[in-house]
C-alpha cells in the first residue's frame, strides 16, 4: 500500500499541511486533484492551508483512495505548539498597545496581524520574563529551542527579527540594542520564468472572458495579484491608456501603461460582465478571491505544455524580463513594478536571456 505522510509546517507566515510522499505519478495526479492544494518551490511539497476541517477532508479524501496516511509528525508537531503558555495579562495590556499605535502608523492589516501575533508567540515562550529586560540571548534561544526546532522557514524567523525590532522601537527597551539583532540568511533564489511563447499558450488556453482578462491584465501591467484584485472600474483611464494602481504593496501608488490590445480586451470584459465596483467581482462576494484567481490558472496549464512551476506571480516576473529583453531601462521597469530599490529589479537581469546572450563564452575559441 503506497504511503503519505501529513506534517505541519509554516510557509508564508501561516501553518500549512505538507503532504510528503516518495515520487508517484498516480499520487501526484490525485493529490492536485484536492480542492486548495498548492505546490512550494521552497519547500519542495504540495501543501493545504491547516485547519481541523481541511486536515479531515484531506485524511478522508487520501483514504478514499486507499492510501495509507501517516499524520502522527502532525499531531506530534500540533501538541508541541500547544505546550506554549498562554500569554499572561502582563503582557496582554502592551500588545494592545503596540496593536493600537501600528494602526495609527497606517501599517496594512495583514502586518498588524503578523507582527502582533509573532510578539505574542514570543512572550508566550519567555512567559517567565519581563519585557524591558529581554536580550539578544533570550531571541536567540527562541530562534534554537522554537524555530528552528520546530522547522520554521527563513520567513518566519526573519518577521520575528522585524516585529521585535518594530515593538522595541516603540517601547524604548535599553537593554536591547536593536541594531545588533541578526537575521537569517537569505537563500539567494532566481525567480522563474515563462519564455512569450509558453505565456501566450496560458493566455490562449484561457475562453472564459473573466478568466482570460484577469490573467492578461497580471501579465500586460505586471500587477501582484492583489493589486489586479483591488482594481476598480475607475482606476482604467482609457484616453491616456494609464491604470492607476492604488495603495500597492507600501502603500505606494502607481501609473502603468497599458497596450491597446489590453485596453480592448478590457472594455469588451466591461461591456459583458458590468462590475459595479471592482473590475473583478467574485459571485458572493464584491472582490474576486486570489484562490479563485489560482485556480484559473492551475486549470489553464492543464492545456499547455508547460513542466515549469508557474504561479500568478510568475506573470509579473515574466513581464518584467520580457521588458528588459526588449532594451527597456532597468529604472523604468522599477517604476512600473513599484520596487522601492533598484536592486530588487536587478535581480531580472540574472534570468533574462538577452543579457545572457552576450557573454562570450571562451569555450567558443576552441577547436576541437
Amino acid at each position: 500500500m503506497k504511503k503519505i505522510t501529513l506534517s505541519l509546517f509554516t510557509h508564508q507566515k501561516n501553518q500549512q499541511i505538507k503532504i510528503g510522499f516518495v515520487y508517484d505519478d498516480a499520487i501526484k495526479e490525485y493529490v492536485k486533484k484536492f480542492p486548495s492544494v498548492r505546490w512550494s518551490a521552497t519547500h519542495k511539497t504540495f501543501y493545504v492551508p491547516f485547519s481541523k476541517e481541511i486536515t479531515n477532508k484531506l485524511y478522508s479524501y487520501l483514504k478514499e483512495n486507499t492510501y495509507a496516511v501517516d499524520y502522527s509528525a502532525l499531531v506530534k508537531k500540533i501538541n508541541e505548539t500547544k505546550k506554549l503558555d498562554p500569554l499572561k495579562s502582563k503582557f496582554k495590556e502592551h500588545l494592545s498597545k503596540f496593536k493600537k499605535w501600528m494602526l495609527q502608523k497606517r501599517y496594512s492589516d495583514n502586518t498588524i496581524k503578523t507582527y502582533a501575533s509573532m510578539i505574542e508567540l514570543f512572550f508566550r515562550f519567555h512567559a517567565d520574563k519581563e519585557i524591558a529586560f529581554i536580550t539578544k540571548d533570550d531571541i536567540e534561544s527562541f530562534n534554537t529551542n522554537y524555530i528552528l526546532k520546530n522547522n520554521y522557514s527563513y520567513t518566519f524567523q526573519n518577521q520575528l527579527v522585524n516585529a521585535i525590532k518594530l515593538f522595541y522601537g516603540y517601547t524604548n527597551n535599553s537593554v536591547l540594542d536593536l541594531d545588533k539583532l541578526d537575521r537569517p540568511k537569505k537563500d539567494k533564489r532566481l525567480p522563474e520564468v515563462l519564455s512569450l511563447e509558453e505565456v501566450k499558450s496560458i493566455l490562449f488556453s484561457v475562453k472564459n472572458m473573466k478568466h482570460k482578462t484577469l490573467l492578461c491584465l497580471l501579465y500586460s501591467c505586471g500587477l501582484r495579484i492583489g493589486e489586479a484584485l483591488s482594481l476598480k472600474t475607475t482606476s482604467i483611464d482609457f484616453k491616456r491608456q494609464l491604470l492607476h494602481v492604488k495603495s500597492g504593496k507600501g502603500r505606494k501608488d502607481r501609473y502603468i501603461p497599458v497596450s491597446p490590445t489590453m485596453l480592448d480586451l478590457l472594455e469588451k470584459y466591461l461591456f459583458q460582465y458590468k462590475p459595479k465596483l471592482y473590475v473583478f467581482e467574485g459571485q458572493f462576494s464584491p472582490q474576486y478571491s486570489a484562490v479563485s484567481a489560482r485556480q484559473v490558472l492551475k486549470r489553464a496549464l492543464i492545456f499547455t505544455d508547460i513542466t515549469k512551476h508557474v504561479t500568478l506571480h510568475t506573470l509579473r516576473h515574466s513581464y518584467a524580463t520580457h521588458l528588459l529583453e526588449n532594451g527597456t531601462d532597468i529604472r523604468f521597469i522599477q517604476e512600473l513594478l513599484g520596487h522601492n530599490s533598484p536592486k530588487t529589479t536587478m535581480i531580472y537581469t540574472h534570468v533574462s536571456t538577452t543579457s545572457l546572450a552576450k557573454i562570450k563564452n571562451p569555450f567558443d575559441d576552441f577547436t576541437i
